[in-house]
Parts: structure tokens; sequence; C-alpha cells
């Protein structure tokens, strides 16, 4: 990549990045677009959002940038009053992170680029040189410097800066975080989940008749006499769901039905009858284009009147006869259920599995029914399908990104090289075609991690999330930064390994300078470009609109529809680690590419905080118990940051490279005494926290777990039938 492309591509990106940041604000201020860009403070009855002032005096007031002052004023609390606790806790490590890169920004930069600069390897041997980055930034990274020199003395320290500092930050960061937590977990708000324990692997009853339901109880009341409460036996919901869906779909064309034919009646379109307007009618066969046409309204007050007692039978079925070997049970304390939480009830490992339960809207419902060696055998299932999934995919990532090289481009697709000697083309293919075809290869990734986490039999949302951020994260680190870093290099010297196979350590090592260039561009792009897309949300206000026009006919339809969506801490985090993995790796090799990392932290932390304010509506609330996870992914990071250091090290010559050998073990270390001193009350709730008084309503936090489908006021009402 030579100085035009590189400078092309960064140029172009921000261009892009400050269209899309004045489109933002102009069509923020359009009421009409408020359900796309201020969701989540309209569903808490905020009203203070610009576009409630449009077109008025104020108007001349108008700032495009208004919504980065509002990002920076904004606190931890009213991000947690907004977003929660969890959004609060990524916040904090986006500010770790960018601290980290700053601080070793100040030392690293004024430092290690003047003692680069100032040598001349890279121009005694540039007829030589294989690298993508432009010459002049070269000159400022540690490949300007001469093998076995005293220069390198600066870069191993600075290794040692960068490790430090991040030691020190994520010690005070974890504090920060359990107090974070202990003080959410204290509040006095009541929070359902506190009051019950999940029960899995409940073993068939042992006298003939006995319910599910007495079993649990019996069991409970045994060993906690004064505290137990009542439990909740999960069922097997899948007929009463199917039934529910279908009344829930009939009931919103009914709602539709009657608000076009009040649209008609206002319209004035008279039917036979000078006072009415026309009933909405539709067709009863293949998607509505075929078959008998009927009275819309009719038709749907029908299907509701049959669906009714079908679905209030199913349900008294599914509670009587669909019981499941899981239950939920609740207690009349907080301590009680967390006490419950960490102790174990069986001899048997495979026996009344007790665990905190997770929120009501977490529970993944289906997966309770699995068996405990079921759970293990499906986990380790999924860890050898997504070990093929990476394989798999390294084939494709490492083959196009050596490929899509303008080099390879001109030796292996000759029909190309007309096209290619135009500078406008080959600037446009060098900036930007590899990076484009990596970030689409990756995009469909987070969706398949996440349906595999769930198929492990995890009990919750956030759970799965977590299982699937963590395979998100090595998949990236091993096909990217791994796949491209090697790939180019294996795909153009394989004669030569295949000539001498001792060289192929050198070679590897030698070619993590090699891609400076792409990871900058990449890095530069992933911001520039997606936090651009992020902020002004073009695709949510194309579809919103689409539907309003076509599809939304009443006001529940349109709210319902709200494109809010939520963080996504599945995707967001591995992506995140994924540049911070590469600028970690790259901080002293090439060093200008922090400045480019502390940009990309920068501006993902103004816009992420500005759509937590303003557009993401919380699914969840785990208080943080994402962030153990954060950390460990950091340490890893940094591990493999000081390997490739010790190795390039290695390549240049220098005979104090051991002094490296220190920094993963210390890593190590700290990873260690974070896990014993922290870790264990991220994973359960400390009996301190639930000893504060609380007045709950039992009766409230039973009901809280029933599921929609099985929420039936005759049901409810009934003694006989309060298990689920």
């Amino acid at each position: 990549m030579d100085l035009n492309s590189f400078l092309t591509s960064l140029g172009t990106s921000f261009a892009i990045f400050l269209v899309l940041v004045l489109l933002y604000s102009w069509l923020s201020r359009v009421p009409v677009n408020a359900v796309v860009y201020y969701p989540n403070r309209m569903k808490k009855g905020s009203d203070h959002y610009p576009n409630k002032d449009y077109g008025s005096t104020n108007c001349c007031t108008w700032n495009p940038f208004g919504w980065i002052r509002q990002a920076l004023h904004s606190t931890e609390q009213d991000i947690i009053s907004m977003s929660g606790v969890d959004t609060a806790v990524y916040f904090l490590f986006l500010t770790t992170i960018l601290k980290v890169l700053f601080l070793s920004g100040l030392v690293l930069l004024p430092v290690l680029l003047p003692v680069a600069e100032t040598d001349d390897r890279l121009e005694r041997i540039k007829d030589e040189i294989k690298d993508d980055l432009p010459l002049d930034l070269q000159k400022l990274s540690m490949g300007n410097v001469d093998e076995k020199s005293a220069r390198l003395w600066a870069f191993l320290i600075g290794v040692y800066c960068v490790s430090f500092v991040s030691y020190y930050l994520l010690w005070k960061a974890y504090k920060h975080v359990s107090g974070l937590r202990s003080k959410a977990l204290m509040s006095s708000e009541v929070k359902p989940e506190q009051y019950a324990v999940l029960v899995r692997d409940i073993p068939p009853p042992q006298v003939k008749g006995k319910s599910r339901k007495q079993q649990v109880d019996d069991y409970f009341k045994a060993i906690y006499p004064h505290t137990f409460y009542k439990s909740m036996v999960a069922t097997d919901n899948r007929a009463v769901n199917v039934l529910w869906k279908k009344l829930e779909k009939h009931r919103k064309n009914l709602a539709q039905a009657e608000a076009i034919y009040e649209e008609s009646k206002r319209k004035g379109i008279k039917s036979s009858s000078p006072e009415e307007g026309a009933k909405p009618t539709h067709k009863i066969g293949f998607l509505g284009l075929c078959g008998r046409k009927v009275d819309s309204i009719e038709y749907y007050t029908q299907k509701i009147n049959n669906l009714e007692p079908k679905l209030e039978e199913e349900r008294k079925k599914t509670l009587r006869d669909k019981q499941l070997n899981a239950a939920l049970v609740f207690f009349t304390s907080r301590v009680a259920a967390a006490s419950a939480a960490q102790t174990l009830h069986s001899q048997l490992v495979d026996q009344w599995t007790v665990t905190e339960a997770p929120q009501p809207c977490q529970l993944l419902w289906p997966n309770l029914r699995m068996k405990f060696f079921e759970r293990h055998l499906r986990k380790y299932v999924v860890y050898f399908i997504v070990a093929l999934t990476i394989f798999f995919y390294m084939i494709p990532i490492t083959f196009i990104s050596a490929f899509t090289t303008l080099t390879n481009l001109k030796k292996f697709l000759i029909f190309l090289n007309p096209l290619l000697k135009l500078s406008i083309v080959r600037t446009v293919l060098e900036a930007y075609l590899p990076q484009i075809v990596l970030i689409t290869f990756l995009s469909v990734l987070p969706m398949l991690l996440l349906f595999l986490s769930k198929a492990e039999g995890i009990s919750s949302l956030s759970h799965a999330q977590r299982a699937a951020a963590g395979k998100f994260f090595y998949f990236t680190v091993l096909n990217v930064f791994l796949g491209v870093t090697l790939g180019g290099t294996l795909f153009s010297t394989f004669k030569e390994i295949q000539k001498n196979p001792n060289s192929i350590v050198e070679l590897l090592a030698s070619s993590i300078p090699q891609n400076a260039a792409f990871f900058i561009s990449y890095v530069a792009l992933k911001f520039f470009v997606g936090y651009g897309v992020e902020l002004s949300r073009i695709v949510a206000l194309t579809a919103f609109h689409i539907k309003r026009k076509l599809i939304f006919k009443t006001e529940a339809e349109e709210k319902e529809a709200w494109p809010t969506g939520d963080l996504g801490y599945h995707t967001k985090v591995p992506e995140d680690m994924l540049v911070v993995t590469i600028v970690l790796c790259y901080s002293v090799i090439s060093p200008i590419i922090i400045a480019f990392g502390v940009a990309h932290v920068g501006i993902g932390w103004l816009v992420v905080r500005n759509q937590a304010l303003n557009v993401y509506v919380t699914q969840y609330e785990s208080y943080g118990q994402l962030w153990p996870h954060m950390v460990f992914r950091i340490l890893a990071a940094m591990i493999l940051y000081q390997v490739t250091m010790f190795g390039y090290f290695g390549v240049k010559e220098f005979y104090y490279t051991p002094l490296l050998l220190p920094l993963p073990i210390l890593t190590f270390l700290f990873g260690f005494i974070c896990q014993k001193r922290f870790h264990r009350s991220f994973h359960h709730i400390a009996l301190e926290i639930t000893a504060s008084e609380q007045v709950a309503d039992l009766e409230q936090v039973y009901k809280s777990f029933i599921p929609p489908t099985l929420n039936s006021d005759k049901i409810n009402n009934n003694p006989d039938h309060m298990s689920v």
C-alpha cells in the first residue's frame, strides 16, 4: 500500500463519518423520527430530546455536534438510570482501554518515534522491502532499527511500560466494578430473581402418584422449613406457545382491520349503507392471494372466539400433565435464596442442581429440560463445532487477505491488469478491498455463535451472550489477527518455505510489521464508517418508515415495532477486543497505531454513550457479570502481545530478549490474583449484600416468573393450578 492509498483510506473514511454525523444531527431533530433516535428516553417517559422543539424559534441554536456535549457531560449514574449497570460496566471497559492506550501513547510516541526515525536501516535496504506500510511511516517503526542495536532497549522498556500501565488500571477498574455491582444489588428496589433459585436435574418421584410440585415442595420444606415459600415447576410449553402465538396474531390482525374500518369512516368511503365505512376484506387462501373472500373483522373475531377456550384448555393440560425435571423455588428472604444457590443439595452431581435464578425476562425455558450429562455433552459438541468453524473460516479469510493484495491480483487475475493500471482504481482497491471483505465475512458470525451458545443448554440470555462473546473473541483473534498476519506471508513465501522449512519461524515473526498498514486501515474503517453508520441509524430509519407507510395501521403496532435494539454485548465486546489486541500487538512495533486505537475507542465511547442514553433499550440486567470475562480477554490479548514481542525481538537478534520472559508470567499471576479476590462475588451474590432489609410482595415475585403463554387469570385464581 503506497502513501496515496493509505491517506485515501483515512481521508475518505473520515469524510464518510463526518457526512453521517451531520445526517444524524439533522434527521434526529425531525419529530417523526423520534422513535428511531430516542426510543429509550421515550419508553422511560422522558421528554428531554432535541426534536421536541424542532421548528420552534430555538432552531437557530441547533448544534450539529451537540450530542457530543451531552455524551461528555453524562455521568455514570445517568448511564445506570437509563441503561443499567451492565452498560455502565461496558463504558468502564472502554474508559480503561482508552486510559491504557492514551498513557502508553504519552510514553511510547515521544520516545520510540524519534529513536526509530533517526536510524537508517530501511533506507539502506529499501529495494528489498516487502512491507505494505508507506516508507515514511515505516521509518517510524521498530523495523527501521538495526538488528542487535542498543536502540532496541527503548522498545523493550516500552513493552514493560504498556504491561504495567495495564495491570494498574485493570486493578482499579476491577475494584470499581465490584463496588458498582454491590451497590446495585443492595438497592431497595425489589428484584424477583433474588428471592428465587433455579433447580434442575430433579430426579423422578420416589412415591408413586406424587406430582413434581409435591416432590419439590416436600424436598425444600424439609431443608428450609422456615424460609421456603413455594415452587414453580417448569413445563413443556411448546403446544401452548403455538396456540398463544396464533391468538396474538389474530388479535393484531383484528386491531388492524378495525383501524382500517375506522379510517374508512373518517375518509367518508361509503359502502351500500350510507352511514358506515367500507369493512376490510381479505382472501383466506395461500398468502391471501387466492381463496374465498371474507369480512376481516368477523373472520378474526370468530378465530379469536374459537382459540381462546382451546388455549385455556391447553394451559390446564400443560400445567397438569407436562411438568419437567426443573423448577423455580421461592424463599421468604434474599439471604435464604442466596444461601441455597451456593449450597450443595445432593450427594450426586447430576441431581438437584441448584443455581441462582436469572431475571424472569432472561430465562431460556426450552433449555431447562436438558439433563446434567446432556448439557455437558452439548457443551463439548458445541466447542468442537466452533473449533471447526474457526478452522474452516480461517481458510477463506487467510486466502482472501493474501489474494486481495494488489500484487496478487495482478499476478493471478491477469485480465484485470489494464484496469489496475488506473491510479484511482488501484488506490481504492488498496485502501478498502481487503478490509471490506474481512468485515463482511465477520458480520454473519455473531448470530451463529449465539445460537450455538444457547444450544449448550444455558439457562439465561445473559449467560448465553457471555458465552457467545468468548467464542467470537477467540474466533476474531485466531482468524483475523493471526489469519491476516500470517496469511499474506505464507501465501507469498510458500515456495521459499518448501525449499527451507526451518525458515518458517523467522518468516512468521517478520510478518507482523508487514501488515501494519492493513490493520491501521482496518481500525480506521471500523471506527469512522462503522460508528458513523451506528450513529446515523440509516438502515433502522429506512426500515421503520417503509413499515410505517405499508404495514403499520395501529399505534400499538407501531410502538411494538420501534427499532430499539440493545447494546449487543456478544458482538460489541469481541469487536472492541479485536481492536485492542491489534493495537497492543503493534503498539511497540509501530507506535503510530496507538493514535488510531485512541481515536477508535474515543469515538466509540462517544457514539455508544449517545446510543445508550437515547436508543438502546436494555433487555436484561446481570449487574456486571460480563466484567471478569472482559478482564480475562484483555489479559489474553496482553499475553499474545508479550509473546509476539518476544518473537520479534528474537528476529532482531537482540541479546537481552530473555528479559521479556517474566511478562507473560506476571500476566498469568495478575489474572490469578484477580480471579481469587474478585471473581467469586461476580459468580454468586455475597450474603452481606442480601442481608439488608427489604419488603417484597412475594406473590408478585412469584407471578413475575410465569411465562406470558401461561399467564391466565382463570388459572392463577385457582389454587390447584399454581404450579407452572
